[in-house]
């Protein structure tokens, strides 16, 4: 297996600390609103690299934290006049019900930052005693002159770098590019006491202490988006290992932006001010959960993702190519076999006997998803191939199950086909399931019957309601627009 480390700038070969063991830390979401399609690309992806190294065999302990505790957060729930808490928690339940919809797995551990206090005052006072992290003005600081790799990660040189939008000018610092680890209490925020006086911790302090209680001084995996790299994942580095003394991370890995793609065709960064942004709740009201899940991994994880809805329609219909192919084979079948990923050694005669090799070869290639997905579109047409030719139903089960076992590897093509055309976006509005069913069986009467007239008006009465029919030899298959 290789991995892309932004450490180093390069593919390189995935080696663990302790063999047959990872620790993977990755940063979450500041819960003050509702999750959106940028944080659905982080979580889908790493979503896939946990599930990867855990079906290569890997041991996996994944930690993905929630800020709990910022200006944002503290500024929304003064507006609206309620409780840090319950702000917080309303929103990582509304996380928590994305991440279901998305087919995101929890994590194994999900720590909050105001349950983490003591480890993050721990960690400031060991950077005080070795001389760099100092107190001013009633907060503590960080001093980056102090630290002599930092800008390891950006590739940033400190003496080139100048206070700006991204760094806080203060007169308090020795240094503009010190970054703050506790602040001072200032009125209506909420505050701990500590050896610095009463306050809050700043946002880059809570990730070092919980990757490190979790993780230990040193781990394997630390991602998140590319935003994250300068100034978040460089102080993190500078806190930890100025704290530890040890390397904090072997392997540094963050997904690339989303972009939207506006009306002239052009790719432009998504913000609230332009009002290109989608929040993940919004687009669920739109499209099953499975069709972003399938866009986002459709392009590869280090390269800018651009949005749009006609490449959602897009998604749709990929998906629809491999649910049609499984709806065919679960009708001949009776029911579809189950998902463990098939051996190369179980691929039909006469069909690519490396398939699955080269599935498992593209993923460990820095998770190469595009590249898989095609193959899981080349073991659809497979089964189409199969099924067309009436091969033997032994034949037609490996196929389906080789889509099962790898569309599941990336969370993808595991629900029942037929729920899956049946359980479109606004069904509710529409004709249940068994009036649908009860109109297919007269028109089928009526066909019998030789009554074109009467199966020509069923047909369109259940077009008109968004059914669409689609007639074969195994009978009348029907799915929503």
């Amino acid at each position: 297996m290789t991995i892309y480390n932004t450490l180093g700038r390069k593919k390189e070969p995935f080696v663990p600390m302790i063999p047959g063991k990872v620790g993977m830390y990755v940063c979450g979401v500041t819960v003050y609103d509702y999750s959106h399609i940028g944080h659905a690309r982080v979580m889908v992806v790493f979503d896939v690299i946990a599930r990867h190294l855990r079906v290569t065999g890997f041991d996996l302990t994944y930690v993905r934290n929630f800020t709990d505790i910022d200006d944002k957060i503290i500024k929304r729930a003064n507006e609206r006049g309620e409780s840090i808490q319950t702000l917080t928690q309303r929103y990582i339940d509304a996380f928590h019900q994305d991440m279901a919809a998305l087919g995101v797995q929890p994590a194994d551990i999900e720590p909050k930052a105001t349950e983490h206090l003591p480890e993050m005052m721990q960690m400031i006072g060991t950077l005080m005693d070795k001389g760099v992290a100092y107190a001013s003005g009633g907060d503590v600081y960080y001093a980056v002159e102090r630290f002599a790799n930092y800008g390891q990660l950006s590739g940033k040189v400190l003496d080139e770098q100048e206070a700006g939008a991204r760094v806080e000018v203060d007169s308090n610092k020795q240094n503009p590019m010190d970054f703050v680890l506790w602040k001072g209490a200032k009125p209506e925020e909420p505050q701990w006491d500590s050896p610095w006086g009463a306050g809050r911790p700043g946002w880059h302090i809570e990730c070092s202490a919980m990757g490190t209680k979790y993780l230990g001084a040193s781990f394997d995996i630390h991602g998140g988006g590319r935003d994250l790299i300068f100034p978040h994942h460089e102080n993190e580095i500078a806190q930890t290992e100025g704290c530890t003394g040890q390397h904090a991370v072997n392997y540094w890995i963050h997904n690339g932006f989303v972009n939207v793609v506006n009306e002239e065709g052009e790719s432009e960064k998504m913000s609230k001010s332009l009002g290109n942004f989608h929040t993940i709740r919004d687009l669920l009201a739109l499209y099953p959960g499975e069709v972003l899940r399938f866009f986002i991994l459709n392009s590869h994880y280090r390269s800018p993702l651009d949005f749009s809805f006609s490449l959602l329609e897009a998604a749709k219909a990929g998906l629809d190519r491999i649910y049609t192919a499984l709806r065919s084979a679960q009708a001949l079948l009776g029911k579809l076999p189950g998902t463990p990923i098939g051996e190369p050694a179980d691929v039909p005669a006469g069909a690519p006997q490396d398939l699955v090799e080269n599935y498992l070869k593209a993923m460990d290639d820095d998770f190469n998803t595009p590249q898989a997905i095609a193959f899981l579109f080349e073991a659809a047409k497979m089964l189409n191939t199969a099924i067309s030719e009436q091969k033997d139903p032994a034949v037609i089960a490996t196929w389906a199950r080789l889509i099962r076992g790898l569309g599941h590897h990336l969370g993808l093509a595991g629900q029942d086909p037929e729920l899956w055309f049946r359980s479109g976006i606004g069904a509710e509005q529409g004709l249940q399931a068994e009036a649908i069913e009860a109109l297919i069986a007269e028109r089928s009467a009526a066909r019998a019957a030789k009554n074109w007239a009467e199966s020509d008006r069923i047909r369109d009465t259940l077009a008109q309601q968004g059914i669409v029919l689609e007639d074969g030899q195994h009978g009348t298959q029907w799915s929503r627009k």
